[in-house]
């Protein structure tokens, strides 16, 4: 997974302090979160996936299916 965010994040031409950024977390914590230092929590990997517009299926290495999975319609 670890090396699947790098990849995504260097595929969108951003630096670790740019994604960082994004994500409303420092340049380290999201470099701990490339190298594996950490676990990534889940709502960061929701904002990873929807970024990146994947699944967070992609992200944890389960497929290698990069399109993400449509959205379920809110019932009311």
């Amino acid at each position: 997974m670890y090396r699947r965010i790098r990849d995504l994040r260097e595929d969108a031409d951003l630096t670790q302090k740019q994604m960082g950024e994004i994500l409303n977390c420092s340049q380290r914590i999201y470099s701990n979160y490339e190298c594996d230092d950490v676990d990534i929590p889940t709502s960061v990997l929701i904002k990873l996936a929807e970024f990146h517009k994947t699944s967070i299926d992609y992200l944890l290495e389960l497929t290698d299916e990069r399109r993400s999975y449509p959205r379920k319609k809110s019932e009311k």
